[in-house]
């Protein structure tokens, strides 16, 4: 279960925090859902703002383990992940050294500093992009996705020929699994926000406020909740671009549909994962490299849609 602290809080993942007044969750409904995960077994993420919790909270916070989540301004790295919006931090001299860093930023933006994306991969843990703008994605920009992929994975080779440890969602992650690995909002993951009501994730709540899922008196009651999960995602549960987020909010944004994936997101998926392949199959050219796991299959499409339409 994610509990959003504040209306400020820090964003982790595609959605925009787009509310500037802070509003703490109630106290009581802090501790109603922390007692609430407790009983449905339930691990808990706290997502905080940019400020520090009153010591009140602070207690109640600590007495259940759990994962932190907060913004750079807000960590000193005292956080299991840290986020960044942009890239105003270049010149701050901010030390990341083996913290799980979320980085927010537009595509073009990513692509003009790859240099700092390197350095960063050379101290964290572990590094995960989040493109902001994915939805803008167009064919046009397949080659040079794909260039910049491509750069990085060598930069990624030559860290693990040296002793680097490290994980990189858009590169790494489809190297390591053996199946599906999603987000799983409305399915394995829900979302607790401020006002003491239940959402599928974090973006749904900031999209409509109305959009609830159950409450804390309530209960959760998820309509077609079937919809939510890969069996019932015909596209999604034959692919093997098993690093993909599968982001259901940007589904319904994009398509109408929570359980059918957007054109963008399959594409950029299928981008990462052929250069995934390349990647693996460079890296196991210097040693033994995960060998419990099989080749990276080469496909002969990068839209999963295409390929149904052509046979």
């Amino acid at each position: 279960m994610i509990i959003m602290l504040d209306d400020t809080s820090t964003s982790f993942c595609y959605y925009k925090t787009n509310k500037s007044e802070r509003r703490l969750i109630g106290l009581d409904d802090l501790k109603t859902g922390i007692r609430f995960a407790m009983i449905e077994n339930l691990t808990i993420q706290f997502v905080y703002p940019d400020y520090e919790l009153p010591q009140e909270y602070r207690d109640v916070i600590h007495t259940i383990d759990h994962s932190d989540i907060k913004p750079m301004a807000a960590s000193s790295i005292d956080a299991d992940v840290v986020t960044l919006d942009g890239w105003e931090w270049i010149d701050k001299n901010l030390d990341f050294n083996a913290c799980i860093l979320v980085l927010r930023t537009s595509l073009q933006n990513l692509l003009s500093h790859s240099q700092h994306v390197k350095e960063l991969l050379a101290v964290v843990q572990r590094l995960n992009i989040v493109i902001t703008d994915s939805e803008q994605f167009s064919t046009d920009q397949n080659a040079i996705y794909t260039e910049w992929l491509a750069e990085i994975g060598h930069e990624i080779e030559n860290l693990y020929v040296n002793g680097k440890s490290l994980q990189f969602n858009l590169l790494t992650d489809r190297m390591m699994l053996t199946a599906m690995n999603n987000c799983g909002a409305g399915d394995t993951c829900i979302t607790l926000a401020p006002n003491g009501k239940f959402y599928i994730c974090p973006a749904f709540y900031y999209e409509n406020p109305d959009d609830i899922v159950g409450s804390l008196a309530d209960n959760i009651n998820i309509r077609n909740k079937q919809l939510f999960k890969l069996d019932h995602a015909p596209i999604c549960r034959e692919c093997d671009s098993w690093h993909c987020k599968r982001c259901v909010w940007l589904n319904r944004k994009l398509t109408l549909e929570v359980n059918t994936p957007s054109y963008q997101q399959c594409v950029m998926a299928h981008l990462e994962r052929n250069v995934s392949r390349d990647l693996l199959t460079s890296i196991r050219k210097h040693g033994n490299f995960v060998p419990e796991n099989p080749e990276i299959p080469e496909l002969d499409y990068i839209d999963p849609f295409e390929k149904i339409i052509n046979n």
